[in-house]
């Protein structure tokens, strides 16, 4: 190597030696003629100073240094002068006094400022390489890093191995688009890019593998958000002949070790466990938030004779009543009011009715319908005080969790409830519905994927429609202060149930043949019972380095129209790529100019 030590390297007993550092300058300063630089590497900054007795060659060149360039630097090391060391450097108590510098590559002016940070996303990630010199960005991939071997040292030490799946593989439904590439050697045939290993890594356990895990790369082409990229990577794990106990177990030593090999954090398990209907009926949410509270809070028996015909009307279709306390946000504005109400229709509801309490004075205009015993067991029930907002669902019990759970969290965000919080609240959901049904398609879909796995109690729920929506999966989900980390299940194993789970979906015989035929052929050769999850990697780190995005965690990610502004991508085919692989585009300039391309 051309350095002797790194940029965070040398200390108070290195005074005296010579070394030589490499890395690029972070930043300059002159102090009347004599140079100094903060040479930095990826682990850190070292002061350098340019004294001409020392080295008048390389005092004269530091004169036309600027930051980025990237130098070697040779010297002796010193301790800085009484009253400039800095505490806040690891080696702020010595300094190089550079004697030979070599500049290995000039920088041109930066497109912008590396030490600040940059509302521009989009320039961000046009100059991804730069962005990534940056010392968070530095930091959030050593902690990815520090975060997939701890993974897959845990995995290794319960006997797990690690076997890569195709990646050219075959489209099936599974809940998401595939991303398609055609087959020049099969011409009209393609290959679709693997939204998940699923069926894999269930033939792998047919295979005898047994203990099977992957950090797989994976491919959806949906709608993007802050923790959605078309690609992402998850940790897929699969065993044979284990129950849910052992699949939790399994994922909470994981997390455990996660957190103290990348953090030094202590993760306290086992997790507490929720049943998808308690953790709907409490947070409106498959994956909770609960580090505030604003439960929701069932108010049938409050209203079963209620005039107001909203209410009343709900409860006789079979619907419920039930609502959040906004602790002190009487103060609500009009606006956050009307932000609330989109949210509520965007989610189902034909509107949001709400009480501010305000100067002892319930102000709402529903409240007119409310009798004074209503309105005294809707105060006990839900606490009510001077300065409280209340807000409100009534409709089908799916759709009023649905609503309110977005409402807890756009109010939580408003007030603030979470700034500077920094617990981690991990948890499980389990006990889901097995299936659940589609009315604009008309049909039933699994609510996880087909290859769920029944609670046994429930598997006699599947012999008629009239019952299906009440059939239970063995299938858990690990949550992070209202994230998904990472959902699975136990799978069915034998052909006739995963034929009758096709067949509930819809599927006909012939697609059966067609997309599941071989595995359908090989649970028939003899398959052992199993079961699995996945985590979201690029999630994960992106909990563990404490952000709210998981471009901030991808090295090279797209934007939220799914493109790579550094390289362009995606790009235009020539005409000769597309005829070799029997492609014809059909897309005029026009609709280009529409779609923004």
């Amino acid at each position: 190597m051309e350095r002797t030590h790194h940029c965070n390297e040398l200390r108070k007993e290195h005074v005296g030696q010579i070394a030589t550092l490499v890395g690029w300058v972070n930043s300059t300063r002159d102090h009347g003629g004599v140079i100094f630089i903060d040479l930095r590497d990826r682990e850190g900054l070292t002061q350098a100073v340019f004294r001409p007795e020392e080295g008048q060659e390389a005092a004269e060149i530091s004169h036309h240094l600027r930051q980025e360039d990237v130098l070697s630097i040779t010297g002796r090391v010193a301790d800085r002068l009484e009253g400039t060391t800095n505490d806040k450097l690891a080696t702020g108590e010595i300094e190089i006094v550079v004697q030979e510098v070599k500049i290995l590559s000039k920088a041109e002016v930066l497109p912008f400022q590396l030490d600040k940070e940059l509302s521009n996303e989009d320039l961000r990630m046009k100059h991804r390489y730069l962005d990534l010199r940056r010392p968070r960005m530095s930091r959030n991939m050593r902690l990815r890093h520090r975060v997939t071997k701890a993974v897959r040292d845990h995995l290794d030490d319960a006997g797990f191995i690690e076997v890569e799946t195709p990646i050219l593989s075959k489209s099936t439904p599974e809940g998401a688009r595939d991303f398609l590439v055609p087959s020049r050697l099969n011409p009209g045939k393609f290959y679709a890019l693997p939204q998940a290993p699923q069926q894999y890594k269930q033939l792998l356990m047919v295979a005898g593998i047994e203990k099977y895990f992957q950090i797989a790369r994976c491919f959806r082409d949906e709608d993007l958000r802050a923790d959605r990229q078309p690609e992402f990577t998850q940790v897929d794990i699969e065993a044979s002949f284990v129950n849910t106990d052992d699949i939790i177990g399994l994922i909470e030593g994981t997390l455990t070790r996660v957190f103290r090999d990348a953090l030094g954090i202590e993760i306290a398990a086992p997790f507490e466990r929720l049943t998808y209907q308690e953790a709907m009926n409490r947070y409106g949410s498959d994956k909770p938030e609960r580090r505030f509270a604003m439960e929701l809070t069932d108010l049938g028996d409050v209203f079963a004779n209620s005039s107001f015909k909203v209410f009343k009307g709900a409860l006789d279709k079979g619907g419920v009543v039930k609502a959040i306390n906004a602790k002190g946000f009487a103060c609500v504005t009009t606006g956050q009011i009307n932000r609330l109400t989109e949210l509520a229709q965007e989610a189902g509801a034909k509107g949001l009715a709400f009480i501010k309490v305000e100067d002892g004075e319930w102000k709402s205009p529903i409240v007119k319908f409310f009798t004074d015993e209503e309105k005294a067991a809707l105060t006990e029930k839900m606490s009510i005080e001077e300065g409280d907002l209340i807000l409100f669902g009534a409709d089908k019990w799916e759709t009023v969790c649905e609503v309110l759970g977005r409402i807890r969290l756009e109010v939580a965000g408003i007030q603030k409830l979470l700034e500077g919080n920094t617990d981690f609240d991990f948890l499980w959901v389990v006990d889901f519905p097995l299936l659940a049904f589609d009315e604009e398609e008309g049909k039933w879909n699994a609510v996880h994927h087909p290859f769920t796995r029944p609670k046994t109690e429930d598997l006699h729920l599947l012999d008629s429609e009239d019952t299906y929506g009440q059939a239970r999966a063995e299938a858990y989900d690990a949550v992070l202060n209202g994230y998904e980390l990472g959902g699975g299940s136990l799978r069915i194993f034998e052909g006739d149930l995963q034929t009758k789970m096709f067949d509930i979906l819809g599927i006909s015989k012939e697609e059966q043949k067609v997309m599941f035929g071989h595995l359908l052929q090989a649970f028939s050769f003899g398959a052992p019972p199993h079961g699995g999850i996945a985590l979201g990697l690029d999630r994960l780190v992106m909990l563990v380095c404490g952000e709210s995005s998981i471009r901030e965690v991808m090295a090279f990610p797209k934007n939220n129209k799914g493109m790579d502004l550094m390289s362009a991508s995606p790009a235009e085919a020539d005409f000769k790529q597309l005829r070799e692989i029997y492609i014809q585009t059909t897309v005029s300039d026009k609709k280009k100019a529409e779609l923004g391309a």
